[in-house]
């Protein structure tokens, strides 16, 4: 039956929902389609159904199908040789077979013809031929000619198409193997397959698979000759490890093509089979010849250094003596590894070890994908984790079904004994392993220490992290380090390229040189972190603290190494092995952060903060004539940045920020509460005054580096238990001393005058106790990007700020700042790339292809942002509009040299979207390829056609090929209806910032120009694309791995212009394209028309709906922490796309190194009076975060100290508004402000005031109930 006619099945592409991000509208429409598609089906197979009953009927008399299941389950338990085909004269067959002999021996090139031709006998006059020798004669041949004494034409026949069996088996075998020489895999595969059936149809499974494996075998042995090369003593065992690597990838491709060749055609265990004997028997039988010789030379030379040795000592005769035996046993025990070797037999394991599991994958989808039904007669082996095996059942033997068989839970899914060919030198490995491992961590060790006691200065040698494991999840990049000691990274290195001997550890095999593995691991744990207690103790008394840093950082390594082992051993072990030591280092790094923590708390504590001369409050002389702040907190200040410096270079991103934040708050409240006590003199008074608001500046500058999101920055009275919220606490309260120690008394007094409000002291109804009061409050003075969500949130700028201020790259907050203001930031990064290849003439095309990859990265990551669809399309219009692109977009082409980025991002996308749809139209052309070009490109000749036995009533193709219902324009018609039937779902399916971009992109089209795109501008381009890809036949088997000839682009050509056609691109479309659209049109009356209007509705609610979602979320305080779930959902799919978060990165990097640049965009965006900027290309040299200045500058912290953040001459000019600022602190407990006003310079006993302050003084005293006792006083002072 062809693929072709009206039976034939539709099929839905689940990945392109898998991709997607549907609505609840999208869902129906998908849904619907798979309902519709299910029926459809269902139907072609019912109708089927009926075609075998009437044709088992009639040619079986003996068997009458009532029923479908009677025709299933005769189906399911006939054979082929139950068919029975009409008996003929010897004469007509000898006649027949001979003249197709003849037509072999004496004309080129018949062979595909013939073949064709015994197919299509096969198909259509149920003709069936014998496949081995040892078969029946032909079954059409008459029984009474059969057992006739001196009949020989059963003989006859048999020598005759045994001959004509071997002519087209030698053809098809040289075809197969002159398809090995193609590059493209995909066309290999097809035509490979197309082989391999017509061999079958000619001889036995068993011969077929022999004979292919035979010629893969001899390309294998080529493969292994020129990329397996021998041990000898002059190898270099690194570029012998290299060999063998690449030797393994290019047997895996093998593997992958011939596993996709064969497991459509074979059964599971036949495909199981041949990978097996062909591939993974031959490989682990090379690897064994190697390994022996590699082992022969290494106990030679064993042998002959020990006997070298033994001239100089005769106490190791017997030991020479043990070794030079050839016996095997003795001589692998024996056998001495160096480093070197041991890492390069480890490099050989972990390329099997990467064989194994991709292999293994491999097959598992292949049984996964397995369908079987409850009543069938095959064999299924179910293992625990849901692999199936199926075998066939064996001649003779009684089906049992499927649910009656008992689990079995040892089943092997893949046989690869490659670890037999290791046990030569298993042994020696095992005992090689401990000895070696402790010798160079030893040494490593000692190095160090040597380097330690020669060195001038104590600070130890740092490396940068390498990513070891990049499919590693067990940590997250945020809590991984950035720099180590050198010592532990050379150890662990060395450690890492012996992990694959304990990964290859399964059941008995390895088991020794695992367990010798972990013991030497333990020592070596043991061994560094004693090195690292060491390093420790030695700060502060000889060592800086950036030493104890890196001691912190160098043991979360070591800490995360040895989970990263357990992690991975734990498919073998089924339990944690290097427990003790994971569990000491957690403990070391838990005292070493707050060793960390506290040492910096003390030496502000002890030191920063002790500032006799600036904090003698007592002194009736202004300091520096009130026109700076106190010394120390300018110390405070750079300690706070140094060591931010080095923890931002050194340690984990998490990490850093915890102990920063500690630092930051703990000295805040040491500040806070030695202001609090300060009892200043009338011309101190103003000092308390600029060093208060001189820690809440510096403050909210480095409040920015130790948030890590927009929540607890501007809501950190949601994490009362945070850091974060302490801080806020401290400097309210260094605001509350601020006000009420230094402001006029005569604004105290009109505040105070009528007593405190004792409703106000409520905690939930206090200004005072919202934690970024006191960002308010400086607000008017300085100039801050921290803004309270009252005030309207972080802006662009702040955004940017908080982005870039993080130890490493945020990808939450990445994403969000891209989102923010409407994406202010995406349409300058946009507009300066195309500055960037405009402008700079002297390296165009350097320019031109990274501001390309800036704007596709930023295409791709907005395109991915399904919950904020109209982001995608307002900056990318806005882009258009700016460079009048609109012209590309209404005719998208497929491919083009200089092609720009925006449209060749889009053309990808909507390629993407519509691949399904292409494999499968093709799909359809090469079915009916096959049915009705094959006869027609090798014409059968009249006297073939004249040889075939009437009884067969075959018909020729040519005859059949007039029929109208298999024509051409019937093959055409089918095509158009999978394109148009698909159109809505494939629109369902596409990312809703792909359908608000092109809604907003009709808008800018003319009115003439829409009309005729009844379906819109996304339907119309999903279409152009379509025909633009069938006019290409690049393009085609690029996506489809099929290429197209003649026939089929003719074909493909008719399809394009009916698809045009219909869109309204071809007004007058020719005879064969009207007949296409009335077959449809006859069969589904205005059923294009439908699909249409569907497809445009889904577009378009899709919009709507997200234009009405995007207006919810901006109102309400809701909207920020559901925009913040959804950004964190967002960021998840866009780092399981590929590249996704290679793009956030790459963005990333680029506005750091644009970070002035893109300030003063936005500012100049931003302000009262909105000014334009030059647009200045962009920094686009890629440069890595960790790449930043190796020491701290301290000059450079003074510039940005004095010039953008503190100018402490103009902060005492600020004129505060007492009047506004002081009753907040009307609800102020009672006691802190009797204690903060018994401070003020006015309750001093030497203090001269003038009456009318002594009055005020009095009327605030009597209501804080002090009382003013003189002797008292006397005491506190002194």
């Amino acid at each position: 039956m062809d693929c072709v006619d009206e039976y034939a099945h539709t099929s839905f592409d689940l990945q392109c929902l898998l991709n997607s991000f549907p609505g609840d509208d999208e869902c129906k429409q998908i849904f619907s389609d798979i309902d519709e598609q299910l029926e459809q089906n269902a139907t072609s197979i019912e109708h089927c159904i009926k075609e075998i009953q009437k044709e088992v009927n009639k040619q079986c008399p003996d068997v009458q199908l009532q029923t479908a299941t009677d025709c299933c389950e005769w189906l399911t338990h006939c054979t082929y040789s139950m068919s029975k085909s009409p008996s003929i004269p010897h004469g007509d067959l000898i006649k027949f077979l001979k003249t197709m002999q003849g037509l072999l021996k004496n004309e080129q090139s018949q062979e595909e013809m013939i073949l064709d031709l015994l197919w299509d006998l096969s198909r259509q006059s149920n003709v069936s031929l014998p496949s081995t020798l040892s078969e029946t004669p032909f079954h059409f041949l008459s029984r009474a000619s059969l057992h006739s004494v001196e009949d020989h034409s059963s003989m006859d026949v048999k020598s005759m198409w045994d001959e004509i069996r071997l002519h087209l088996r030698r053809f098809l075998v040289n075809r197969l193997q002159s398809h090995n020489e193609i590059n493209s895999s995909q066309q290999k595969i097809v035509l490979k397959n197309q082989c391999i059936r017509q061999l079958l149809f000619l001889y036995p499974e068993s011969e077929v698979i022999t004979k292919y494996q035979n010629i893969q075998n001899k390309l294998l042995a080529e493969l292994l000759q020129s990329n397996f090369p021998s041990y000898s003593r002059d190898s270099h065992l690194d570029a012998l490890a290299h060999g063998y690597q690449s030797a393994m990838l290019k047997l895996y491709s093998m593997i992958k093509e011939d596993f996709s060749i064969l497991h459509e055609i074979l059964a599971s265990s036949s495909t199981v089979k041949f990978i097996k004997e062909t591939y993974l028997d031959t490989v682990t039988e090379e690897m064994g010849k190697f390994l022996e010789n590699f082992c022969e030379l290494r106990f030679k030379e064993n042998a002959v250094r020990v006997v070298k040795t033994s001239k100089s000592s005769s106490k190791h005769r017997g030991a020479v003596h043990a070794l030079v035996t050839p016996e095997f046993p003795q001589k692998g025990r024996n056998l001495s590894l160096s480093l070197d070797e041991l890492r390069f037999l480890s490099q050989l394991i972990k390329s099997f070890l990467e064989l194994e599991n991709n292999v293994q994958e491999l097959f598992e989808a292949m049984f996964l994908s397995v369908k079987t039904s409850r009543n069938t007669s095959g064999r299924i082996v179910e293992k625990s984790n849901q692999e199936i095996i199926i075998e066939k059942p064996r001649p003779n033997e009684t089906s049992t079904p499927s649910e009656q068989l008992l689990p079995v839970k040892e089943a092997t899914l893949l046989d690869f004994g490659w670890r037999n060919a290791f046990k030569e030198v298993s042994l020696p490995m095992a005992h090689c392993i401990t000895t070696t491992v402790e010798d160079f961590s030893t040494k490593i060790l000692q190095q160090e220490q040597s380097e330690r006691s020669s060195a001038v200065s104590y600070t130890m040698n740092l490396v940068n992290v390498q990513q070891v494991w990049q499919d590693s999840h067990v940590f997250p990049e945020e809590e991984q380090p950035k720099k180590i000691a050198k010592f532990c990274s050379d150890i662990m290195e060395k450690l890492d390229t012996m992990l694959p001997l304990a990964l290859a550890c399964r059941d008995d095999s390895f088991q020794e040189i695992r367990a010798n593995l972990v013991e030497a691991c333990y020592k070596v744990a043991t061994a560094v972190l004693e090195r690292l207690r060491e390093r420790s103790k030695e700060v502060p008394s000889r060592a800086p603290l950036k030493n104890l840093l890196t001691v912190l950082s160098t043991a979360v390594y070591a800490f995360q190494h040895f989970t990263q082992y357990d992690y991975l051993m734990k498919e073998t072990t089924q339990k944690p092995i290097f427990l003790v030591p994971v569990q000491r280092y957690q403990e070391f790094i838990n005292t070493l952060q707050f060793q960390v923590s506290d040492y910096c708390i003390r030496v502000c504590a002890t030191s920063i903060l002790q500032d006799a001369e600036s904090h003698h409050w007592d002194d009736y002389k202004a300091f520096y004539e009130g026109e700076r702040c106190s010394f120390s907190l300018q110390m405070w200040h750079y300690f706070y940045w140094a060591l931010h410096h080095d923890l931002w270079t050194i340690l984990p991103p998490k990490l850093a920020q915890d102990i920063l934040a500690e630092v930051l708050e703990k000295s805040l409240g040491l500040l806070a509460s030695r202001y609090a006590q300060a009892h200043p003199s009338y011309k101190r008074t103003p000092q308390i005054r600029l060093d208060v608001t001189t820690i809440l500046i510096c403050t909210e500058n480095m409040l920015w580096s130790v948030c890590t999101s927009v929540q607890r920055l501007l809501s950190p009275q949601e994490y009362k238990d945070d850091k974060i919220f302490k801080i806020h606490i401290h400097c309210n309260n260094l605001l509350t001393t601020l006000a009420i120690l230094t402001s006029p008394l005569r604004e105290l007094y009109k505040t105070f005058r009528h007593g405190m409000d004792e409703s106000a002291s409520d905690p939930l109804n206090s200004l005072f106790n919202q934690p970024l009061h006191w960002v308010s409050c400086i607000a008017h003075f300085y100039h801050s990007l921290l803004r309270t969500p009252s005030a309207g949130g972080l802006k662009a700028e702040g955004q940017l700020k908080l982005l870039l201020s993080q130890p490493g790259c945020n990808w939450n907050l990445l994403l969000e700042t891209l989102l923010c203001n409407d994406g202010l930031l995406p349409r300058i990064l946009l507009k300066s790339s195309k500055r960037t290849f405009h402008e700079e003439v002297s390296d165009t095309e350097n320019n031109l292809s990274q501001g390309s990859s800036l704007i596709e990265a930023i295409f791709k990551v907005l395109y991915h942002c399904n919950y904020s669809p109209q982001l995608f399309g307002n900056v990318f219009v806005s882009y258009m509009e700016e460079e009048q692109l609109w012209d590309f977009l209404y005719n998208i082409p497929v491919c083009m040299e200089s092609e720009l980025e925006v449209i060749r991002c889009l053309r990808l996308a909507l390629t993407d979207a519509i691949k399904g749809i292409v494999q499968q139209v093709i799909f359809l052309m090469s079915c009916g390829r096959t049915y009705e070009t094959n006869l027609n490109n090798h014409s059968v000749p009249d006297c073939l056609l004249e040889s075939i036995p009437k009884e067969w009533n075959y018909i020729p193709k040519k005859t059949r090929k007039r029929e109208p219902s298999k024509g051409f324009t019937r093959l055409a018609a089918q095509a158009v209806s999978i394109v148009i039937s698909k159109l809505p779902t494939v629109i369902a399916c596409l990312p809703p910032p792909i359908k608000y971009f092109f809604f907003l992109s009709e808008r800018k089209t003319s009115k003439n120009f829409i009309a005729l795109k009844k379906a819109g501008l996304l339907a119309w381009n999903l279409i152009v694309i379509m025909c633009r890809i069938f006019e290409d036949g690049n393009t085609v088997e690029l996506l489809t791995g099929v290429s197209l000839d003649r026939w089929s682009k003719e074909e493909l050509s008719l399809i394009c212009v009916c698809l045009e056609s219909i869109m309204g691109e071809q007004s007058s479309p020719h005879q064969t394209t009207r007949k296409v659209m009335q077959s449809i049109e006859q069969q589904k009356p205005n059923w294009i028309e439908r699909q249409l209007l569907k497809a445009r509705k889904l577009s378009n609610e899709c919009t709507f709906r997200a234009m009405e979602k995007s207006t919810v979320l901006a109102e309400g305080d809701t909207a920020l922490e559901l925009t913040e779930q959804k950004i964190n959902t967002m960021v998840l799919d866009l780092c399981h796309k590929p590249g996704g978060s290679e793009y956030l990165r790459q963005i990333y990097h680029i506005m750091r190194l644009n970070e002035e640049y893109l300030k003063e965009q936005l500012f100049s965006m931003n302000g009262s009076e909105e000014k334009t900027l030059p647009i200045r290309p962009l920094k686009m040299t890629a440069m890595s975060v960790e790449d930043q200045p190796s020491a701290f500058n301290p000059f450079h912290v003074y510039k940005g100290f004095k010039e953008n953040m503190l100018d402490q001459s103009a902060i005492m000019k600020w004129n505060w508004n007492w009047s506004k600022m002081l009753p907040n602190y009307l609800g102020l407990d009672k006691m802190t402000f009797s204690v903060l006003f018994k401070n003020r310079w006015e309750m001093r006993k030497d203090e001269t005031l003038e009456e009318e302050e002594k009055v005020m003084l009095e009327h605030i005293k009597r209501i804080c109930t002090i009382q003013n006792s003189s002797a008292s006083d006397n005491t506190e002072e002194q």
